[in-house]
């Protein structure tokens, strides 16, 4: 077995703030989000016949995604690649997150809002510490500048919630839930201007159905972003980033 299939069989973790472990069957599916689920049924591929539970076949979409979690179906990357031109890449612990195909083998569809309670570099220093069971995509510091810790499209353990990491990414921020100046203009601008950039490539509605805080994820057991996130400011801030670049 190899490290990477080791890494599927653990059971996966809350994000930044803290390291609960995720309920559920690690085996499970979940919601893949915009893409549909593939479903416990037999499917077509190959030629042969791989039973999940059932006799029926799944769609020609449920294929193509089970064909992509096949552990020897990876996309490939490079070490230091990033998803946002502006981001310094600062790789977070294989440990804290599994490598995946995304948005192939699961659909990205909503975005996960996250206070670090602490520094831009304490976040990434517990994100490379393979002990802590959690990571987010990115990190953003109080002037805006931004960091890279996992590819999107890779799965970060950052949502305590299996499904919503499998069809999330997580952004972290700078600064502590209880104390407003954190929360500075250029934060919100450069997380805004990233956030944008994620709906934009994978179609995701720049609302609060699909932009939401970890407090908000089933099962979650966090207060962040916290009572003095500006929900409006930020949505505002993204769709006019979305308007510029139409």
């Amino acid at each position: 077995m190899d490290d990477q299939q080791r890494r599927g069989q653990r059971e996966e973790h809350n994000p930044a703030e803290g390291s609960d472990r995720e309920t559920g069957d690690r085996g499970a599916t979940g919601a893949e989000g915009r893409g549909g689920r593939a479903g416990r049924r037999a499917v077509l591929l190959g030629g042969g016949a791989a039973a999940l539970g059932g006799l029926a076949y799944v769609s020609k979409d449920g294929l193509g995604r089970l064909w992509w979690r096949m552990p020897s179906h990876i996309k490939p990357r490079e070490e230091g690649e990033v998803d946002d031109a502006r981001a310094d890449w600062d790789g977070a612990s294989p440990s804290n997150w599994r490598q995946a195909s995304r948005p192939d083998d699961y659909g990205i569809d909503r975005i996960v809002v996250h206070v670090v309670q602490g520094s831009y570099a304490v976040a990434l220093k517990v994100f490379r510490d393979p002990a802590h069971g959690a990571a987010a995509h990115y990190v953003v510091r109080k002037d805006g500048h931004l960091a890279q810790a996992v590819r999107e499209l890779d799965v970060a353990y950052h949502a305590g919630n299996r499904d919503y990491n499998q069809r999330s990414i997580g952004i972290e921020h700078e600064g502590w839930v209880d104390r407003p100046e954190s929360f500075t203009e250029s934060m919100y601008r450069s997380s805004a201007r990233l956030a944008a950039g994620i709906c934009r490539r994978y179609d995701i509605p720049a609302d609060r159905r699909h932009i939401i805080g970890h407090i908000e994820v089933p099962g979650a057991d966090h207060t962040d972003p916290g009572p003095h996130w500006d929900w409006d400011r930020y949505l505002h801030m993204i769709e006019q980033e979305l308007r510029r670049g139409r």
